[in-house]
């Protein structure tokens, strides 16, 4: 059976410094599950946690009470709605987000792609290859730590945040070694964490599309599963997102076996 599209589990609130859309509400959200069918979202705004010394200042306000200013999430008959958070990664392998803070929430997407916060998750200054190698530093790192991985996901794997430039990012894509995505996509899928088919990135040019989708289908082909994340910031971006998720199932030809639900 084909990979059904049933939830959304990357959605940032006005909350997130990075949207403060007025309009990115969880009511609207949770009616944007009703309108298209969703009987699973998930809520994931920016999160450091407070008891970890060394956020940067855009991250430091995005605390524990911050984000919990979304609860209770509204709520309606046939939509399961979870409060998850997009945590972050420090240059140094620092993860911010602690093993007991899990507890509190359902969902956790950690972004290992997040080359982008110049001083904080990288130099800024690393070249095409010096990216692809801090991309499976990243996502090793994370694989390796004690998670609870069965409510984990891994955000935007092949985000162009991994560059500053597209043409950039696209070499970095093309650098990353096939044996070293194969042992990495091995061990996450023995370990079940989730493996995002974020909208953005399945934005690209067609002769841009094998280099993009490469990464994706090793990780199927190694047994990953996978779910859908609009990570919209604003209502234009929920919209956009379930034409979106069809394309990147019907790209990788997805199964519903292939699906990763939070906490299975």
């Amino acid at each position: 059976m084909q990979y059904s599209i049933d939830h959304d589990l990357h959605i940032h609130t006005h909350l997130s410094s990075c949207s403060q859309h007025p309009q990115q509400t969880t009511r609207n959200i949770l009616q944007y599950a009703q309108d298209n069918g969703f009987g699973l979202i998930c809520v994931t705004d920016h999160y450091w946690d407070e008891t970890i010394p060394g956020a940067s200042d855009w991250y430091a306000p995005q605390n524990t009470e911050h984000i919990r200013q979304s609860l209770p999430l509204p709520q309606a008959e046939g939509v399961k709605f979870l409060f998850g958070c997009e945590t972050e990664l420090r240059r140094d392998l620092t993860l911010g987000i602690t093993r007991e803070r899990f507890e509190a929430l359902d969902f956790v997407i950690i972004p290992t792609t997040h080359l982008h916060m110049n001083g904080f998750t990288v130099d800024g200054k690393e070249n095409a290859a010096e990216r692809a190698a801090l991309w499976c530093e990243r996502l090793d790192a994370v694989l390796s730590m004690d998670l609870p991985f069965h409510k984990i996901g891994i955000a935007h794997p092949v985000c162009s945040l991994i560059a500053p430039k597209r043409k950039m990012f696209l070499e970095a894509l093309r650098l990353l070694p096939e044996k070293e995505l194969r042992r990495l996509f091995s061990v996450a899928a023995e370990k079940g964490v989730g493996i995002e088919l974020n909208a953005e990135d399945f934005a690209f040019k067609e002769k841009e599309r094998e280099t993009v989708l490469r990464p994706l289908r090793i990780a199927r082909d190694c047994g990953c599963r996978f779910y859908c994340g609009s990570d919209a910031h604003n209502p234009q971006a929920l919209a956009d997102g379930p034409a979106k998720f069809r394309l990147a199932v019907d790209a990788l030809e997805l199964t519903e076996e292939m699906k990763f639900r939070p906490g299975e």
